[in-house]
């Protein structure tokens, strides 16, 4: 396969990235096997863990095939890898109290509204549309949220007419908002420090009423692409430090602003680091159900 062509995707399950990759000669997903057992186990080395699953259980090898897929070092391996019918076989041979809880996750994500909204970010890059849509402006960014979130909000590509809080801050009222959008439309592109400002602002504005984040990170990268030549790797940059300065970003920025300094880069048509990011930043906004079972 292409290495350029290569569709791969990431879904976390409590947290625990599980990779997968799709066969154009099968014509489907399949999903990494030590990443499955990482997540239903926890174990700190699933490398082995899986190798002993599979050593005890060889019905495995027949139907386990080995893709291309990239490790935590940013190198691509063959992978041991199982499709949605031998993903639940192998689920079954792994002693967990999380077993029944990962099949109804993987069940249900292909229904999730946010697993459909995923993959129509995919396809606003993968359709050319991305290049349509106006930079750093509000339209722009309706642009984004109309054709990621169509057909599954009513009010996709609307701005919203009611106010709305988070974790007890409120963000613009709704009667301020067009103002609020002129005034961040006029702030400057010119230097990281300024888009990153700019970016707050309408984080602040927050005008639509669900389907901020997602919409306004990748309004951020077309930026960061027009004016700097770069765009975000947001595969390093850690959930909870990303939320937890994005609080911080209204008072000050300057923690939000090293976070996204030290994960630029200047592969702005790398595929895989687009399709990446798009799968951290739906992650960003995940409820997390970890639950204290062993």
């Amino acid at each position: 396969m292409d290495k350029k062509l290569q569709k791969t995707s990431i879904r976390f399950f409590n947290g625990v990235p599980v990779r997968s990759v799709w066969d154009e000669e099968s014509s489907k997903w399949w999903y990494a096997a030590t990443d499955v057992c990482e997540a239903i186990t926890k174990t700190t080395n699933p490398r082995v863990y899986w190798a002993t699953v599979k050593r005890r259980n060889p019905q495995l090898i027949a139907i386990c095939k080995q893709l291309k897929l990239k490790a935590k070092d940013k190198k691509s391996y063959n992978t041991d890898v199982v499709d949605e019918s031998g993903l639940n076989t192998v689920v079954a041979l792994i002693p967990s109290k999380k077993s029944d809880a990962f099949t109804k996750w993987m069940k249900n994500l292909e229904s999730s509204l946010d697993e459909k909204s995923k993959k129509k970010a995919y396809e606003l890059f993968e359709s050319g549309f991305i290049d349509n849509i106006e930079v750093g402006t509000a339209k722009g960014l309706k642009q984004i949220h109309a054709y990621i979130f169509g057909g599954l909000y009513d009010f996709a590509g609307q701005l919203r007419t009611f106010n709305i809080a988070k974790g007890g801050f409120a963000f613009a009222p709704a009667r301020f908002l067009d103002g609020a959008l002129e005034s961040i439309e006029k702030m400057p592109e010119d230097t990281l420090e300024n888009i990153v400002n700019k970016y707050v602002e309408m984080n602040v504005a927050h005008p639509f009423m669900e389907g901020n984040g997602r919409s306004t990170r990748i309004w951020l990268d077309l930026i960061l692409k027009k004016n700097l030549k770069k765009c975000v790797d947001w595969s390093l940059i850690n959930k909870n430090d990303y939320l937890n300065a994005m609080r911080e970003s209204v008072d000050n920025p300057d923690k939000l602003l090293e976070l996204i300094r030290n994960a630029l880069t200047d592969d702005i048509n790398n595929r895989e680091i687009i399709m990446k990011g798009i799968d951290y930043s739906y992650y960003y906004e995940e409820i997390e159900s970890e639950t204290n079972e062993k």
